[in-house]
């Protein structure tokens, strides 16, 4: 079920559902359940508030929200898609020089806060040239009469912040048309209704939040967002819930693996398994299908600047595995379009590697206020317009094999399925500790990494000091978790800093 209309905006396809189940849950967080009635009142609320104290049609149309796993983040979310605006996800878990940078650059003149977090958003806007107004809804805001305006498909959707190679986060921004284009693809998949039930397990400030939330409210079925403990029992979370789509990472799979075993017909009420994120083992797809014996298992593939995920494929338990033992990424989704090409962007022979480009009402214009890696990474796809180069090495199928994931042609890597430049870390250590450094993923795990390690040149830093400051700036999965001293880096033969050595050395211990 979807809204009327074939360009209908996020927003309101979320009215179309509350309109025929207004009675129905639309969002759980934590012991506390809203219906769509209940949930749309408290976003008209946010709406109608935002246009008062922001009534103002300037540039750029962004709002931000600085919450994190509470009714008023979910509420803020729609609140601001009411508005007409888009939103700006921060993270009250990030450092706060991080969050202060995303809010200035987005420009946004309002943050909705959720009350636990008013404090750290004062911290956040003191010293800010222009501090923008905090908005903390209560759930009683009045009904005042406020026309609001429409979003047309340009409008945008949200603008996240990923890390970038240039030591200062990369600013992606969704518009609707872009969000329109995935979920009607969405919509063509799967048979999602108003029984479904969705578990919640991102940040906002991670993109792949988005599917939960909008796929969810586009079928008037209910979001299920765990609290702490939860996320620390997910076998427990899925069963008390009653969660019939599971979408995570791989590594939460592994995680809940690990704490005792994926055993058989464990999760009858699931009947969609997707994973994003990062690659999936068949290893790892054949248990979950076991204990989802009643899913169907998917992995999905997607960057930020493709909006969320845009090829897909359903593994089948004991089918082959692809390149490396990796469930292969499919095969595009909708009207996205694919191509495997070259250095010179031409495209390569069946059955050979190259990078993957992507191309289609998906992928986004480019970087935000970045012209510089904007024309890096977005290109001309003959006869298709603007693609999207995504530093993935793929196999290009053959006849109507699906496209299998190799490996990054760059030194990005995952981190429990966030994406991290490993030069934005090497940028930051070399400011801090004034010396050049090598910042590799270490321990290695079959889909990316489970931290980061840094060799540093020099022998007198302050790792004390250092690792306080490396706090400050980046997001803790980014903080490596060992600091190695050393006389001299490894160089390769074209006298660039040589990870593949560093790798080795670990390797060898």
């Amino acid at each position: 079920m979807t809204a009327s209309g074939d360009h209908a905006p996020v927003s309101s396809r979320f009215l179309h559902a509350a309109s025929l189940f207004p009675e129905r849950p639309a969002l759980e967080v934590a012991g506390t359940t809203l219906t769509y009635s209940e949930l749309h009142r408290r976003a008209l609320g946010i709406a109608r508030l935002l246009l008062e104290r922001d009534p103002g049609s300037g540039t750029p149309p962004l709002s931000a929200v600085f919450a994190s796993r509470s009714v008023e983040a979910f509420a803020a979310v729609l609140g601001i898609l009411l508005r007409g605006h888009g939103y700006v996800p921060l993270n009250p878990r990030f450092p706060v020089l991080r969050n202060r940078e995303m809010l200035e650059r987005a420009g946004c003149r309002v943050v909705v806060v959720d009350p636990q977090h008013l404090d750290a958003a004062r911290e956040l806007t003191a010293e800010l040239r222009e501090p923008p107004l905090l908005l903390v809804p209560t759930g009683e805001e009045p009904e005042t009469e406020v026309a609001l305006p429409s979003g047309g498909p340009e409008t945008p959707a949200y603008l996240l912040f990923t890390s970038g190679s240039t030591g200062r986060p990369k600013g992606v921004l969704v518009r609707q048309a872009n969000v329109v284009a995935f979920l009607d693809a969405i919509a063509a998949r799967y048979e999602l209704n108003e029984t479904d039930r969705f578990s919640q397990l991102f940040d906002l400030t991670f993109d792949l939040s988005a599917f939960d939330m909008f796929a969810a409210w586009q079928s008037g079925a209910c979001v299920c967002c765990p609290g702490a403990g939860q996320l620390l029992r997910p076998a427990d979370f899925v069963r008390d819930s009653g969660l019939t789509v599971w979408f995570s990472v791989p590594s939460a799979a592994m995680f809940l693996d690990r704490l005792g075993g994926l055993k058989p017909t464990m999760f009858p009420s699931l009947r969609l398994s997707l994973f994003c994120g990062e690659a999936l083992t068949a290893e790892l797809a054949d248990a979950w299908a076991a204990a989802a014996s009643n899913s169907i298992v998917e992995n999905l593939y997607g960057p930020t600047e493709a909006t969320i995920a845009c090829t897909a494929h359903t593994w089948r338990p004991g089918s082959p595995p692809g390149a490396n033992g990796f469930v292969p990424i499919g095969e595009p989704m909708g009207p996205t379009e694919s191509r495997v090409v070259d250095a010179e962007l031409r495209e390569v022979g069946d059955g050979e590697p190259g990078q993957l480009l992507l191309g289609g009402p998906q992928v986004v214009d480019g970087y935000w206020d970045d012209p510089a890696a904007t024309a890096r990474s977005f290109v001309t796809m003959p006869g298709k317009g603007q693609g999207y180069l995504t530093g993935d090495r793929v196999l290009r199928p053959r006849g109507g094999d699906p496209l299998e994931y190799l490996a990054r042609i760059d030194s990005q890597i995952k981190i429990l399925g966030h994406r991290v430049e490993l030069e934005e870390v090497e940028a930051v250590l070399r400011e801090e500790a004034q010396a050049e450094a090598i910042a590799v993923g270490w321990p290695l795990t079959p889909s990316g990494a489970a931290g980061i390690v840094a060799f540093i040149a020099t022998a007198s830093v302050d790792t004390v000091r250092l690792r306080r400051a490396l706090s400050e700036r980046l997001p803790e999965f980014m903080v490596p978790r060992e600091l190695r001293l050393v006389a001299e880096l490894p160089l390769n033969a074209n006298g660039k800093r040589d990870r593949k050595a560093v790798l080795s050395l670990l390797e060898a211990e």
